[in-house]
Parts: structure tokens; sequence; C-alpha cells
């Protein structure tokens, strides 16, 4: 026998004996295994069968899976952003290069936006937009989670008592709400409150439990440590300009490009009043204050321009 695998033959025993496991048992499930295939181990049948559009206007279907793909990235940039926080001794290099996956996503995100953009008839997506109601992007439970998990939870409210809170009472004030209240009654749209009934006691335990392993705190932890690095620093700033400026503009460009229309522009799906709420300089979201200059502060969401270094 060859020594290099009577070597991995004798560590799999080793493996299996320690767990108390017969290893003979588990080399004859080996033999009686089938080989694995690329579309057994995606699952691709069951993943091109979950758009499913709810008219026969064509481009409906660009609309579900753009937003199915969309979804899946919000779910690797959780998946690094939960590494980061679990990370052991967690160090600037490891937040940096984790930070980098992250924004990387972003970027792919912000450049496949064109498809919502210029990528359907308008005619069509006001038609079968109709049949979408009230369910609307801004319904995003997991683009909820990234904010949440970014950045101290007082730095998504809007109107917040300063005295202390329970996160329960201050989830009342998430700036986001604001964007799914009607103008003139100022009742918030069914959008909203579904989105409440169902995510919201979840959305509030995610706040409790990252309150000390959010992003922020993470990087405030390092820099009080001396363990701040400018890669670090500039990583964490294009990560702020990236989902709280890119990505916002990405969708009210989306918005005007089919929803204005003179004189009045016409309602979003869920009701959401996206002229003031969508544009950054009205959401005034920032994760990370401390690494932006006075200036760039106050000119918060004017211009799209990339921040280079601080």
């Amino acid at each position: 026998m060859h020594e290099s695998l009577a070597s991995k033959l004798n560590q799999l025993e080793q493996k299996f004996a320690a767990m108390g496991q017969d290893m003979g048992s588990y080399l004859e499930g080996l033999l009686q295994a089938d080989y694995l295939t690329y579309w057994d181990y995606i699952h691709l049948e069951t993943l091109l069968s979950l758009q499913n559009p709810k008219t026969a206007y064509p481009d409906e279907l660009i609309f579900v899976t753009y937003h199915q793909i969309t979804e899946l990235y919000f779910k690797l940039i959780l998946h690094e952003i939960d590494q980061i926080a679990h990370q052991h001794a967690l160090t600037a290099d490891f937040f940096t290069a984790r930070m980098g996956r992250v924004n990387r996503y972003f970027s792919l995100l912000e450049e496949s936006f064109s498809v919502m953009i210029t990528g359907m008839e308008r005619e069509q997506f006001l038609k079968f937009r109709m049949a979408l109601l009230p369910s609307s992007g801004f319904q995003s439970v997991q683009f909820r989670q990234i904010e949440i998990v970014s950045t101290d939870f007082r730095n998504l409210l809007i109107e917040a008592p300063e005295e202390p809170a329970y996160i329960s009472d201050l989830y009342e004030f998430m700036y986001w709400k604001r964007g799914a209240t009607e103008l003139a009654t100022q009742q918030r749209t069914l959008t909203l409150r579904q989105f409440d009934q169902h995510y919201g006691p979840m959305l509030i335990r995610l706040a409790e439990d990252y309150q000390l392993k959010n992003l922020r705190h993470w990087y405030q932890h390092l820099e009080r440590n001396g363990q701040v690095t400018p890669a670090l620093i500039a990583t964490l700033r294009e990560y702020d300009w990236r989902v709280n400026i890119r990505w916002k503009l990405a969708h009210l460009r989306s918005a005007v490009q089919y929803l204005h229309k003179e004189p009045e522009d016409i309602r979003a799906t869920g009701g959401t009043n996206w002229q003031t709420y969508l544009p950054p300089r009205q959401q005034q979201v920032i994760f990370f204050p401390e690494l932006w200059s006075a200036d760039e502060l106050d000119r918060w969401g004017q211009s799209p321009n990339h921040p280079g270094h601080h």
C-alpha cells in the first residue's frame, strides 16, 4: 500500500476511534455511496423551481430572480460579519480581510443593479407590480439585519429619546419606518405592519445580541488597544460608503426610472414614500461616524464619489 494512503487510513482510524465509531462501517458506507454531482450539490432543480412570477409579463421573471440573487449575496455578507463578531482574539488583518469580501459583494450588487434600472420594460413593470401589492423590497429582513449588526443600534434611529431605554422600545424609532408611513395620514403602511409582525421580535433580539459585538463595537475595541491599521479604516469607510450611499442611490435611480411621472410620482409597490425616504442625504445612516470628517458628515450622501482614505 502506498505510504501516504496508509497514513491517511491510520489518521481516519484514529479519528473514528476517538468518537467510538467503527471505521470499517464508514468505509462500507463510502463504497455504497454514489458519486456527487454538481446539480445535486447545489440543488439545481430546486433552485430553478423557486422563480414563480405572479403574472404573464416576461420581465417579471427578471424582477423576481434578481431579488433572489440579491438575498443570496446578503446571506454571504451576514456570514462574513458573523465570522468577525465571533472571531476569537480578533485582529485588524482578519477584520480587514473579511470586510474586503463584504465590500466585494456590495460592489457586485451595485454593478448588477443595472438589471433593475434598465433591464426591464417600464410598461411591463408598471403592470406586473400591481400584482405584487403590498410586498416590497423594503421588507428585505436580511438588509435590516446587515444594518443592525454593523453599528450601534442608536445610529439607526431617528428622534429617539436620549435617555437609556430598552431596544424593544427604541425599535419604534428605526429610521426606515419613516419610509413606510403615509405622509398625509401618518399611518403605517400595510407593508410595514406585515414586516413588523413577522420580523420585529427577531430583529429586536438580534440588536440585543449584537450590542457588544457589532462591527463598530469591534472597531472601537481595536482602536482602544492601538491595533487599528490604515487598511482597516479604509475598508470600513468603503463599507459605510457602499451600503449607505451607493446602494441607496442605486435604489433611488431605479425608483426614478420606473416611478417618476409628471405631474405626480407613481406610488411604490408597498406604499412607501420613496421620494423622501430613499435619498441617502435624507436617511443620514452612518455606521462609523468617527471615521468621517465634519465636512464629510455635513455633505453625506450629496456626492456618490469614492471617499478615498481618511
